[in-house]
């Protein structure tokens, strides 16, 4: 089975988005190398970088969301909206579910999502 292990975002400006995913994540940046930079993240190595056909803001942020697992939805979305992310969903209970889900859109207008911790099946 194949595992993912790293996700690159490209952008006209990854410094920006270095510099507020700092805040998110409350952390300093993993790696800086060239104009990439990178965070570790959980299991994940999360990288933004420059790319040469991509300008401006994310034109369909819905394609793709980062989701960001935390027990605390409700204050992380709190902490990250005083940042000044764009809130695209306040927090909210999934349908028949314990599950709590926060959207927000980056600098870029890349969204992400903090979420409850997915526990699998409870049966």
């Amino acid at each position: 089975m194949l595992s993912l292990n790293s996700l690159m975002i490209f952008s006209e400006d990854p410094k920006k988005l270095n510099e507020f995913y700092k805040k998110v994540f409350q952390k300093e940046n993993d790696m800086e190398d060239g104009g990439y930079y990178g965070f570790v993240a959980g299991n994940t190595f999360l990288g933004f970088g420059p790319h040469n056909k991509v300008k401006g803001m994310s034109k369909n942020p819905e394609r793709m969301m980062l989701n960001f697992d935390t027990k605390d939805v409700k204050g992380e979305f709190v902490r990250i909206k005083k940042l000044g992310a764009k809130v695209i969903a306040e927090p909210y209970q999934m349908l028949g579910s314990d599950m709590w889900i926060a959207t927000f859109a980056d600098p870029d207008g890349n969204y992400f999502q903090l979420t409850t911790p997915w526990e699998g099946d409870k049966k």
